[in-house]
């Protein structure tokens, strides 16, 4: 506010210092003595019209004079009034007016009043009166204070006072800086150097510290700077506005640490992982200490019990994190079992879901501590510390309990501190939740894909093999790719190696599918490039049926991609054919790696084109290897680099399978896995002249007894003589069906493998069939009679006609000396 030059301002001034301020004289009987013109122009009433009649003419309303009646005693008792009367104007309205009233007197003790008073209404700078401004300013919730050019404090108010925590006479004249030490004091007197120096006021600048008013806690405060300017516009210093913001300010940092949290915590689905991330964050966040512990049914993937029928919770160590290097202050190591008393917070945070808040915990007055010496000692050594239990609840459903423990903060734990760390936990429950539901899937996915796998792969004498199987990701996930090793008729043994689209639990039940469905189509003996024709044709219905209800299962079977290789020992050749899958590598005796030119072949279900075979040459010493694309290709890597890694891992042939099974997964999968790998090895062996033997038999029913006498010739020589008499009958059988129903040429074939096996093909693609003869039938037993006394019969067809085949298990002691040294008997 202004005042003219001379004028101090007293309290006498405000807004009755103007000219036309209305004033008029009232005697002590109540006779309006004197009249203004303002008076006039205020009210409407002319001097002649007022002077000598009663003041309460001037009065709104009759119960006015109660209030008249007030002011007068108050007049009587001091020597000025100040208030708001209503007065009526001489048009009958009311109007509000500011009154003064100054008592009067002459020198005949006459008592007399001056009244002034002015509109409210039209004449706002009443509310900024000298005396009302100033306690407005005193009392402001505000912080406020005035500082001279060369920032020394001239004024300040009571808020102000009491937010530096320093009596105002020790401040008055000083710097900032001499009582608040808590403050970057040259931070905030930059701020008002440049308000001085260029007038634009700076508006909500925060800054954080500590005050003598609270000087073991910090404090937020935003402040605003403006200049203070004489009439003339120079600088009479600066003035700024302060208030406490430190609830908005751990507000915001509370969310931005929950959103910190939400980009640190979670980022996996491994319980142990997500509890050891919470931990990780907490410290020194939020405490000194911090320990995270689950259920054990949680770290299984198990729903856990609400109410475990035994009162216990077993729980165990999941993660934990300190200020301090190995975690010292901590009693169990991670992994480890719980064990605490069940009056402690941590056993009642796990009953009754609800947190627990200890600012001090002393371990002389605590029970439940003097019931737990370890922790009791762990107390002593590092200090009493202030604790906080959080239990870990998702859904309704306590999976465990975080404990945030203070020994070195110099802030005891708090409730607001609480409330964070409860929402922290809280969405941490929901993480570790997750992780717990995936750890039960992915369990369920694993034991199924285990089911659908080979437990074991057996290539017999015939064949040496070794295999690995790597999901992306990691080398216990989920995936599609599939390999199994079948032994076939004939000594044979089919190589097979598959890649469903996709992972997870679909493509994994999708290769059990069709896994399942190459062994069966294997036992019908097909060609490979007949056998994934049929494979191609369960491809397309299983897509017909799947592709309304069930789409991932419809993608992850369309565009599987298959290979599929049968190896004869007896002629060393290995026939393959493939469906879109990469061309197997075969290593020659010499240690050359090669990839045989394969037809590629269409992926499974697409139905549009043939498949092809081949037919290459694997001698003895040879080696092959089946394999996915995962394996060679990757983001960062093309197909031609992998493939020449391959060949140059793959000519160290002189390893066993098993070694160089590791050595190719060792050298090319070097960097983040992005696709699914299985790799298949195989080393052939060579069945000799001295374990074959056949026969070209005319198509004469005499001829049967001669093919018997062959036969158990041969298996004298074989030191077989166990086998003679079934073997006699199984020849005989045999023999005898491919005179009577086939077609010559017929001929007979054994094979001393780890099995026997006789063999006797024809010309005829008449496929036979078991009978049932009754009892008074002559015949109609044979092929029934083969069954019974062989190990496993069946039919295989060529192209010039077709085999019937039967095995006999070698007697003990002869197939386990075959078996290990790989000499006849």
């Amino acid at each position: 506010m202004m005042f003219p030059k001379g004028v101090t301002p007293d309290g006498t001034h405000g807004p009755f210092e103007m000219a036309n301020v209305a004033a008029a004289v009232i005697d002590a009987k109540g006779t309006v003595v004197g009249w203004t013109g303002a008076a006039e122009r205020l009210l409407g009433y002319g001097a002649a019209e007022l002077l000598d009649r009663s003041a309460a003419t001037l009065l709104a309303q009759p119960e006015d004079a109660s209030r008249a009646a007030e002011v007068a005693g108050e007049c009587g008792a001091r020597e000025s009034w100040v208030g708001l009367v209503g007065a009526r104007h001489r048009d009958g309205r009311r109007l509000e007016v500011g009154l003064r009233v100054t008592a009067m007197s002459d020198t005949a003790d006459r008592k007399a009043w001056l009244v002034t008073a002015i509109d409210v209404s039209k004449a706002p700078t009443w509310a900024v009166s000298v005396e009302v401004l100033e306690a407005f300013l005193t009392r402001s919730p505000l912080g406020m204070a005035v500082l001279s050019p060369d920032l020394r404090y001239v004024w300040m108010n009571d808020t102000l006072e009491r937010y530096g925590g320093v009596p105002r006479e020790e401040r008055l004249g000083r710097r900032m800086s001499d009582s608040l030490p808590g403050l970057n004091t040259e931070a905030l007197e930059a701020q008002m150097r440049r308000v001085l120096e260029t007038g634009v006021p700076v508006i909500d600048y925060e800054y954080r510290g500590w005050t003598w008013a609270d000087p073991h806690q910090e404090h937020a405060y935003s402040t605003s700077f403006f200049r203070l300017d004489d009439p003339d516009g120079r600088p009479l210093g600066v003035c700024y506005m302060g208030i406490d913001v430190t609830d908005r300010w751990r507000a915001r940092e509370r969310l931005a640490l929950l959103s910190e949290a939400s980009a640190c915590i979670g980022g996996t689905l491994n319980v142990m992982r997500t509890a050891q991330e919470l931990a990780d964050f907490s410290v020194p966040r939020l405490a000194d200490f911090v320990t995270v512990d689950l259920l054990e049914a949680v770290l299984h993937g198990e729903e856990p019990d609400s109410r475990p029928p035994d009162g216990t919770y077993p729980a165990r160590r999941a993660g934990q994190q300190s200020i301090h290097e190995g975690c010292p202050e901590s009693v169990i190591a991670t992994g480890d079992p719980i064990a605490a008393p069940m009056s402690s917070p941590y056993i009642q945070s796990m009953v009754t879901g609800t947190s627990t808040l200890e600012p001090c915990l002393d371990s002389d007055t605590t029970p439940w501590v003097a019931e737990d010496p370890a922790r009791a000692e762990s107390i002593k050594e590092f200090g009493t510390p202030s604790a906080m239990w959080v239990p870990l609840a998702a859904r309704g459903t306590v999976l465990g309990v975080a404990t945030f423990i203070r020994t070195e903060h110099p802030q005891p734990f708090e409730e607001d501190d609480l409330l964070l760390a409860e929402e922290l936990v809280s969405r941490a429950a929901v993480w570790v939740e997750n992780a717990r539901r995936y750890t039960r899937e992915h369990a369920a996915a694993l034991a199924l894909q285990r089911s659908l796998l080979p437990q074991a792969l057996n290539g017999g004498t015939a064949m040496e093999v070794a295999s690995r199987y790597l999901p992306a990701g990691a080398r216990e996930g989920v995936s599609g790719d599939w390999f199994d090793v079948i032994q076939l008729s004939g000594a044979r043994v089919a190589l097979v190696v598959g890649d469903v689209v996709g992972h997870g639990l679909n493509a994994a039940a999708t290769m059990g599918r069709l896994r399942t469905a190459v062994q069966t189509l294997a036992d019908m003996d097909l060609p490979p490039d007949e056998l994934l024709a049929h494979l191609d044709d369960l491809v397309i219905r299983l897509t017909e049926e799947n592709g309304g209800d069930d789409e991932p299962i419809a993608t992850a079977v369309l565009g599987a991609t298959c290979l599929y290789a049968v190896y004869d020992p007896v002629t060393q050749l290995c026939t393959m054919a493939r469906a879109g899958h990469p061309p197997p590598a075969v290593v020659t005796p010499g240690g050359k790696v090669v990839f045989p030119d394969l037809p590629a072949g269409p992926p499974l279900g697409l139905g549009s084109l043939p498949f092809e075979s081949a037919e290459i040459s694997l001698p003895e010493g040879s080696l092959i290897a089946l394999y996915t694309d995962g394996l060679i290709e990757s983001s960062d890597q093309d197909i031609d680099v992998g493939l020449s890694r391959l060949s140059d891992v793959l000519a160290q042939s002189g390893l066993p399978p098993e070694e160089l099974c590791s050595a190719v997964v060792n050298n090319l999968l070097t960097g983040p896995q992005t696709d699914d790998v299985a790799l298949l090895l195989a080393r052939p062996h060579a069945l000799g002249a001295d374990r074959v033997a056949s026969w070209d038999l005319p198509t004469d029913p005499a001829i049967v007894a001669s093919a018997r006498e062959l036969a158990v010739r041969q298996l004298l020589g074989w030191r077989l003589d166990d086998l003679v008499m079934t073997t006699e009958l199984v020849v005989s059988e045999l023999v005898t069906n491919a005179i009577r129903h086939g077609t010559g040429p017929v001929r007979l074939r054994m094979i001393r493998h780890d099995k026997l096996i006789c063999e006797v093909s024809d010309a005829s693609n008449t496929s036979p069939r078991m009978g049932h003869a009754r009892t008074t039938d002559e015949g109609g037993r044979g092929l029934f009679l083969v069954a019974q006394l062989t190990r496993r019969w069946g039919t295989r067809y060529t192209r010039s006609g077709k085999i019937i085949w039967a095995e006999e298990d070698l007697p003990a002691q002869v197939g386990t000396k075959a078996g290990a040294d790989g000499s006849t008997a």
